[in-house]
């Protein structure tokens, strides 16, 4: 681990430059980088042995941070190529995402381990799944419930979610701290095709159910969850295209009271991951 003894100042800086523009996507996916702010996600980072390329303490928190979380670890070889850079406190309080920063911004490289874009429409993909606990996400574009739908993925136990392309970014900083850190070992895979990785799934012998309101939906809890059944949730104004309900075994709908439309994705996601996933036990 390398720590600068010069304080920067300077927006210019080319260090800060490059941290900055990790807020633009083309920026992340050129450099295959993202960024996360906040002592949490430090934290969460530190369990998960996420090494980020640099780290940049505010300089009033720069001493306790340093030996709080980032000491402990010059001992171990997996932190030697981390960089950390000290800021001046106006400069920190300029560029952080965080209305109250903590003092800590990390940039690390894209989860490759976990996070993919790949091509999943062939039985020897869908084989490796057999025993996996699958929820799909099609157009989902808020990256904070993007981030919501992958905290509460991990909590309940998901063992993958498969996004369509169109998706928000898991990697924009919304979707990350709305994550609280999830992310950083939550397998994802990114598909340009969802209601062909749909049919691809139910002839691998599982069912696969739309959350969406039609003639031929039933109600959440009307019928048995059997282990392997899948569901698929769509877009906050649209909901899922006609091709992917289509591909789909059938449709659920969650009952509720006549006072609202509907319920936000990331917590329509929420229910019926509880709801598969606890029926499946059963």
């Amino acid at each position: 681990m390398k720590k600068t003894e010069e304080i920067i100042a300077s927006r210019q800086n080319r260090r800060v430059v490059e941290l900055c523009k990790l807020t633009d996507r083309k920026a992340r996916e050129a450099t295959r980088k993202f960024r996360f702010d906040g002592v949490k996600l430090l934290e969460e980072a530190i369990k998960n042995e996420l090494a980020p390329d640099s780290i940049f303490l505010r300089a009033a928190e720069a001493e306790r941070l340093y030996e709080r979380y980032l000491k402990p670890l010059e001992a171990c070889g997996f932190w030697d190529s981390v960089s950390v850079f000290v800021l001046t406190d106006e400069l920190f309080d300029k560029i952080s995402e965080e209305k109250s920063p903590e003092g800590v911004i990390c940039c690390a490289k894209y989860i490759d381990k976990f996070q993919k874009n790949i091509t999943i429409y062939n039985s020897a993909d869908f084989s490796r799944m057999e025993n996996e606990r699958i929820v799909l996400l099609e157009s989902v574009r808020d990256p904070s419930n993007i981030g919501a739908v992958i905290r509460s993925a991990a909590a309940l136990g998901v063992d993958r979610l498969i996004i369509s392309s169109d998706c928000a970014d898991i990697y924009h900083p919304r979707a990350v701290r709305a994550s609280m850190g999830t992310l950083f070992n939550q397998p994802i895979d990114r598909v340009d095709d969802l209601p062909g990785v749909v049919a691809g799934l139910r002839e691998s012998g599982r069912r696969v159910f739309a959350a969406a309101l039609n003639t031929r939906a039933e109600r959440l809890g009307s019928f048995p969850i059997l282990r392997g059944d899948c569901v698929v949730i769509g877009n906050e104004g649209h909901g899922l295209t006609d091709a992917t309900v289509a591909a789909c075994t059938g449709s659920v709908l969650i009952p509720m009271s006549d006072r609202a439309e509907s319920f936000n994705a990331a917590v329509a996601a929420s229910i019926l991951m509880w709801e598969f996933s606890r029926k499946a036990e059963n």
